[in-house]
């Protein structure tokens, strides 16, 4: 079944790093016939440095951040004859989460300055997936896949990102939104897992829901 008759158009996956986004995102890309649009954070030249001293390398980082990802989404998130609907593994918005946590008040200012316009560009989901995990998890992952800059990160920072990942997530009303708990999940490995979590994607339409392994999805609100 086309993704566009389950869904809508549009598609965003998110979560903290390693928590399995792209993963999720490429199998529903596959099963629905969906363009996927893929973060690509390698492509940052100033990433690898913010790891190593963040204070010195937070704005630039974030600002490349900012740019690259409204072009991206400008450019690609529009039907065409091939695809059937649109999966992306970010979400534009979640920019902010780390805006505020790694710039200063002046840098704040300047990016406040310029990062409402072109999120009012960038054309917003039709429902966003937030897969949730705990640090420990987070980093048992990230270690997993063995990403040399990634490795670089204090578990400290893990941790208040995921607490920020869920303050943001927690006011967020632009889209119906499905929070997943993926501390116990493996849908990659385990089929059972992706075809809960598909049953649960598609019948979620408006509002917000809550995913845990073994329980069945409740509306909260």
């Amino acid at each position: 079944m086309p993704l566009t008759q389950l869904l809508g158009r549009y598609v965003a996956i998110e979560g903290v790093i390693g928590v399995g986004k792209t993963s999720l995102a490429r199998l529903l890309a596959d099963r629905f016939r969906a363009r996927l649009v893929l973060e690509e954070p390698e492509a940052n030249p100033f990433l690898p440095d913010f790891y190593k001293e963040p204070r010195r390398y937070a704005f630039q980082t974030q600002m490349f951040f900012l740019v690259s990802r409204y072009k991206d989404l400008r450019e690609r998130v529009h039907p065409d004859l091939f695809h059937e609907g649109i999966v992306a593994d970010y979400l534009f918005q979640k920019d902010r989460i780390f805006a505020n946590l790694n710039l200063s008040d002046r840098e704040l200012m300047l990016y406040d300055a310029i990062a409402p316009q072109l999120e009012s560009e960038v054309p917003a989901p039709d429902l966003v997936v937030y897969l949730q995990a705990s640090p420990e998890r987070i980093l048992d992952r990230i270690q997993q896949r063995g990403r040399t800059y990634e490795k670089l990160m204090d578990p400290k920072y893990t941790a208040t990102l995921a607490e920020a990942y869920n303050y943001f997530f927690f006011h967020f009303r632009e889209a119906p939104l499905l929070v997943v708990n993926t501390d116990e999940m493996n849908f990659v490995d385990r089929t059972s897992d992706l075809e809960d979590l598909v049953t649960r994607i598609v019948s979620h339409r408006e509002g917000v829901a809550y995913v845990n392994p073994g329980t069945r999805a409740g509306e909260a609100r």
